[in-house]
């Protein structure tokens, strides 16, 4: 499986996987990066948060004991009116920056989103609860196909034949389904289907926990 943490790489003009690619001028680079950032964090080039979904059930044997978090999952995203939303800038785990958004029903934290973005694509997860306790981590990782600044007149220079185009996105989604806080089943769109070994799924539990636990306090400052 593809190393998820993609943000964490800081790619510029110079290091693209061309070989030809000529090495644009640093000040150049850095005002369209500024300008095609500003783009990039719009609407139109967001990842799209869940809404009024239904969760994909693969493994017929689990279907019953995925259920109660299916049915929260699809309760969830299908909340029109929340009585909370707070937004939070993320520090320090992108190069360019990320949100964290939380949302509360009657006083009830529900569910929180964390986006992050990069050069090289960008990332949202989404943190389901079920009385209290994690139930549901939905992770959408969107890989460009180019550095989100390399436009049709930086493709050309380099003669390229592909500019940025986030259609042309590689697309990840990573499906964590947690019983009492305990990450029990993962899926993932780009495995083959066999199952994941103990080991990866406690890797995984500690993973998302630490990450779960940083936004609470994030919430609380």
């Amino acid at each position: 499986m593809k190393n998820r943490f993609f943000y964490t790489l800081v790619m510029v003009a110079a290091t693209v996987n061309l070989s030809h690619a000529a090495i644009p001028d640093v000040q150049k680079v850095k005002t369209e990066l500024q300008t095609s950032f500003q783009t990039l964090k719009s609407d139109t080039l967001k990842i799209r948060e869940s809404f009024g979904e239904e969760d994909i059930a693969v493994n017929e044997f689990l279907t019953d004991r995925l259920k109660p978090i299916r049915t929260n999952f699809k309760r969830i995203n299908s909340i029109t009116k929340w009585s909370s939303i707070k937004k939070k800038d993320i520090e320090g785990l992108s190069a360019e920056g990320g949100e964290a958004v939380f949302y509360e029903k009657k006083g009830r934290l529900e569910k929180i989103t964390a986006r992050l973005y990069g050069e090289t694509g960008q990332e949202l997860t989404e943190y389901y609860l079920l009385n209290g306790q994690l139930s549901f981590v939905f992770e959408k990782i969107y890989t460009y196909n180019r550095p989100f600044f390399y436009d049709v007149k930086t493709m050309k220079e380099n003669n390229d034949t592909e500019a940025f185009d986030f259609e042309k996105s590689e697309i990840e989604e990573n499906r964590n389904y947690f019983e009492k806080g305990k990450l029990v089943h993962v899926t993932n769109s780009l495995d083959c289907g066999a199952p994941f070994s103990s080991d990866y799924i406690e890797e995984e539990q500690k993973r998302f926990s630490e990450a779960f636990q940083k936004l609470l306090k994030l919430k609380r400052e």
